[in-house]
């Protein structure tokens, strides 16, 4: 079973620790840096947990003594993302049809009523795709 465990400050992880683990957990995901207390705390509630992850940003901050400790008892501590930031509200397919559109010759004003995207949102899309001068050359 996998946990998520998400506090503000290292008090408030223990507290949740305490009642989010059981002997059950496999795989916890921890939002705070792993010190030796939070990592004891979960090895007590949770003997079977084989796998302990937490964000990318905090990894480099464990100390090797404890990474290497804990995979002398079988766990894996490891790095684990979630997206940052604002999520696009564009994918790559809608980009590329942008793109395509543009090569084909379709000024950007007919693309961004055709495709309902903002103009300015079209210019920025072609800006970041390398398309240069669309503006001028008329597309």
């Amino acid at each position: 079973m996998r946990v998520e465990v998400k506090a503000k400050n290292n008090t408030e992880l223990l507290r949740k620790l305490d009642r989010a683990l059981t002997e059950d957990v496999t795989e916890i995901y921890i939002n705070l840096r792993p010190t030796k207390e939070i990592l004891v705390h979960i090895l007590e509630r949770a003997p079977n947990v084989r796998r302990i992850s937490c964000p990318p940003s905090l990894y480099p901050k464990v100390s090797k003594k404890i990474i290497h400790a804990l995979s002398q008892m079988g766990i894996q501590l490891v790095p684990e993302g979630y997206p940052r930031g604002r999520p696009r509200k564009y994918d790559e397919e809608t980009v590329r049809a942008v793109i395509r559109l543009i090569e084909q010759g379709i000024p950007p004003k007919d693309i961004s009523s055709r495709m309902g995207i903002p103009l300015r949102t079209v210019y920025y899309m072609l800006e970041r795709a390398g398309v240069r001068d669309a503006q001028k050359t008329g597309y």
